[in-house]
Formats: C-alpha cells, sequence, structure tokens
C-alpha cells in the first residue's frame, strides 16, 4: 500500500503520520510497514540537535500506526479508531537516526470484539531496534 491508501485508513497527518508505505499485510494477522526517518523529522529540532536520535515514544507510535493499519484494514472495523491501552515488554535495542528505514512487522496475539493485542517489532536493516506488546480497544470514529 502506498500513502494515499493509508490515508483511507488512518486518521494521522503531519506531523503525525509515521508509516510511509504498507510493505507487506494479511488483515487481522500480520503487517509490515515501512517509516523513512529523515532529518526533516520536526522532532529532531530539539532531540539531541547535533546527535539526531527518534525519540523512543515516536519509535512506539510508528509501530502502533502499522499495528492499526493491520486492525483497520478489515472490513469489520471500518469507521473505528484503535486506542493504546497499554505497551508492555518495551525494549529499545538501537537508536533509530536520520537516513534510516524503520521497518516494523505486527502480528495480532488476541483481537475480539472491540479490545485486541499485538506483538510489534522494528528493525533497521535487519537488527532489531525496538520491540513491544501493544493492547488496543476500538472506539468509533467521531468525525
Amino acid at each position: 500500500m502506498n500513502i494515499q491508501e493509508i490515508l483511507k485508513y488512518l486518521p494521522h497527518r503531519y506531523p503525525m503520520l509515521l508509516v510511509d508505505k504498507i510493505l507487506e499485510l494479511e488483515p487481522g494477522v500480520r503487517c509490515v510497514g515501512l517509516k523513512n526517518v529523515t532529518m526533516n523529522e520536526p522532532f529532531f529540532q530539539g532531540h539531541y540537535p547535533g546527535m539526531p536520535i527518534m525519540p523512543g515514544v515516536i519509535i512506539v507510535e510508528a509501530m502502533a500506526q502499522a499495528g492499526a493499519m493491520l486492525v483497520l484494514t478489515n472490513p469489520e472495523y471500518l469507521g473505528k479508531i484503535p486506542l493504546i491501552g497499554s505497551i508492555d515488554e518495551v525494549r529499545f535495542r538501537r537508536p533509530v537516526v536520520p537516513g534510516d528505514a524503520l521497518v516494523t512487522t505486527v502480528r495480532v496475539v488476541k483481537l475480539r470484539s472491540s479490545v485486541g493485542k499485538v506483538v510489534a517489532e522494528g528493525t533497521v536493516d535487519g537488527e532489531l531496534a525496538c520491540s513491544m506488546v501493544m493492547t488496543f480497544m476500538l472506539v468509533d470514529r467521531t468525525e
């Protein structure tokens, strides 16, 4: 999926849209998303100027958005928004810097009516950068 297709599913817009492309998608099962990290990202202006490192919370949000694509592409959840309920077992293994391509793989652990759980891993050049377990709830979109 390209960015135009992603915009049909995710409610996020610049500067909070953190998925550039969906590389693989098995709706309700697995999703692989891509975030190209550039020096033009607004958070680099203040996050360690002179030594830009992508903030951990932004990495987690990028991974959560790939997870949202996994869920929202299922027609059953059309018109819903996943809200983060908890983020557990977060581990940061290496910094993500401008020029990196953050590839996030998200797998569904549990998905029942309005509650779900996913596991996610973010890699750069095949090396693990971050991993997490996230629970979420689906709510109606109000727009």
